[in-house]
């Protein structure tokens, strides 16, 4: 059975000596109402199927409502509302209708003006943004361009006889086959030593741009900018998903698959801030995130930096 939940109550501190300059998140965030002026809009996947289904370290379920914790004592910086759109949880095995009814309420918030911003759970989210994103824009825009834009240690390009955290990127390919639009897919962050050398090959047949982890230092910014720049003018609109296990393990070790690599927080962010730049990002998400395997909830924390870096 697929759950669908309305806001969660939000709570934290108030400095309420302070005025209308000390707000935090969970004072702006407002419950998502039909006719409301457009903002950004937080959904959650809470979901442990396709984690478990590729066999990775269950407890994701729980992600969306850790987020959720760690965003509401940041100080709020924006000016544009702020809604919760509640959860989808998949309560049973049922993964595939919990992405059909998560996509067709990205799709709702897409044709209220809003800014759909993803909480997960794990990465089979990305399918799920995706289908929603682009049944949106292809009510208007058939073949619309859309770039797919992830930090990830995996390319998630895996074939498998069910959808699970580690098939997104090869669904939505073939999603953008059968409705005859480009598949425009880049990863940034890979793990060599994480990724097969048959995913190697797929991503090459698939026209995948992708730098590797160890290819994301300091000193590779201006490269890594210039593959965004570069991938983003194929593009009219740009999806862009952030899996939690793209940091280093001490940075991020609330994931299934922590990295003994990794990018270091302050690149991915950087980056990030990059990519929205460019004016063409239509929705966001966040995956992987495991409170259950988290240490001081380092990762929620790392989580909620990046969601709050999409709108301040």
């Amino acid at each position: 059975m697929t759950v669908v939940s309305d806001m969660p109550l939000w709570t934290g501190r108030i400095d309420s000596g302070e005025g209308q300059g000390a707000l935090r998140w969970h004072q702006w965030v407002k419950p998502l109402r039909e006719d409301q002026p457009a903002g950004a809009a937080l959904i959650g996947l809470a979901c442990d199927e396709g984690v478990k289904r590729n066999q990775g370290r269950i407890g994701a379920r729980l992600g969306p409502s850790a987020l959720r914790t760690a965003l509401a004592n940041l100080a709020w910086h924006g000016r544009a509302p702020l809604y919760d759109a509640g959860d989808v949880s998949c309560t049973d095995s049922n993964l595939e209708g919990a992405q059909q009814i998560y996509a067709h309420h990205v799709s709702y918030l897409l044709d209220q003006k809003h800014l759909p911003l993803g909480l997960g759970g794990g990465h089979e989210i990305a399918f799920a943004s995706f289908s929603g994103l682009a049944d949106h824009l292809r009510q208007a825009t058939p073949h619309a361009r859309i770039g797919v834009l992830n930090f990830d240690a995996h390319f998630d390009l895996r074939h498998g006889e069910q959808s699970s955290s580690g098939t997104p990127f090869r669904q939505i390919a073939e999603y953008c086959q059968r409705a005859q639009m480009p598949f425009t897919y880049c990863c940034l962050g890979v793990s060599q030593s994480n990724n097969t050398l048959a995913l190697f090959e797929q991503a090459q047949r698939l026209n995948v741009r992708y730098r590797l982890d160890r290819q994301m230092n300091s000193w590779d910014i201006p490269a890594c900018e210039a593959l965004i720049d570069d991938f983003l003018q194929d593009v009219d609109h740009l999806y862009m998903t952030i899996c939690l296990d793209v940091l280093p393990a001490s940075q991020a070790p609330g994931v299934s698959a922590p990295s003994a690599h990794g990018v270091d927080m302050q690149i991915v962010e950087h980056l990030v801030r990059h990519a929205k730049a460019s004016g063409k990002l239509r929705m966001a998400d966040i995956a992987e995130l495991n409170p259950g395997l988290d240490l001081d909830n380092r990762t929620a924390r790392i989580g909620a930096r990046l969601l709050a870096s999409l709108i301040d």
